[in-house]
C-alpha cells in the first residue's frame, strides 16, 4: 500500500506541474496577442485622429473659399450644412440596404427579423402562428386574450398585460386562475 500512495502522490504532482505549464503557456500566448492588438488599435486611433484633422482643414478651406464672395456667417452656415449632409450620407451607407426608410426596425405584415443587428441571437422568442389551443385547438386551453371556455368569463390576460411590479390583486385575472 505504501507504494500505491507514493504513485498517487507522483500522479498528483505531475498533474499539478502540467497544469502550471499549460497556464503559463496560455498566459504568454495571450500576452503576445494582446500586444499585437494594442499596437493595431493605436495605429487605427492615430489614423482616425489624422483623418479628423484633415477633414477639419478641408472644411476650413471650403468655408474660406465661400467667404470670398459672401458674408463670413453665411459661408460658415453653408459649410456646416455640407458637413451635415456628408454625415447623413455616410450614416446611410453604413446601414444594410434593407434598413433604409421610416420604421425600418419594425416588420409590417411579415416575419420578425431572424437576429438583431449585433448578430448575437434572437432578439425575442419566436411567436407561434396560432396561440396555443387557439381556433379549434385540441387542448381546449384558451388562447391569449380570448374568453375562457363558456364564453362568459373575463378574457385571459396576455403576457404583455401583466405588470410584475404591480401589487397582488391589481389584476383580476390572477385571482380567477388561482395564481397569487
Amino acid at each position: 500500500m505504501d507504494r500505491m500512495d507514493h504513485l498517487e502522490h507522483l500522479d498528483k504532482h505531475l498533474v499539478d506541474e502540467l497544469a502550471q505549464v499549460a497556464r503559463e503557456t496560455v498566459r504568454d500566448e495571450l500576452r503576445e496577442q494582446t500586444r499585437k492588438q494594442r499596437r493595431k488599435a493605436t495605429l487605427y486611433a492615430a489614423s482616425g485622429a489624422a483623418a479628423l484633422y484633415a477633414g477639419a482643414a478641408l472644411a476650413l478651406t471650403v468655408g474660406l473659399a465661400l467667404a470670398v464672395g459672401m458674408p463670413d456667417w453665411a459661408a460658415a452656415l453653408i459649410t456646416a450644412a455640407l458637413l451635415g449632409v456628408a454625415a447623413y450620407l455616410l450614416r446611410g451607407a453604413a446601414r444594410p440596404a434593407s434598413a433604409h426608410g421610416p420604421g425600418h426596425d419594425r416588420t409590417l405584415g411579415g416575419d420578425a427579423p431572424g437576429a438583431p443587428p449585433s448578430g448575437l441571437g434572437m432578439p425575442y422568442p419566436p411567436m407561434p402562428p396560432v396561440a396555443p389551443g387557439g381556433v379549434g385547438g385540441a387542448t381546449g386551453a384558451p388562447g391569449a386574450g380570448t374568453p375562457a371556455p363558456g364564453g362568459t368569463g373575463p378574457a385571459a390576460p396576455r403576457q404583455d398585460d401583466i405588470d410584475p411590479e404591480a401589487p397582488r390583486g391589481a389584476h383580476g385575472a390572477h385571482g380567477a386562475h388561482g395564481r397569487g
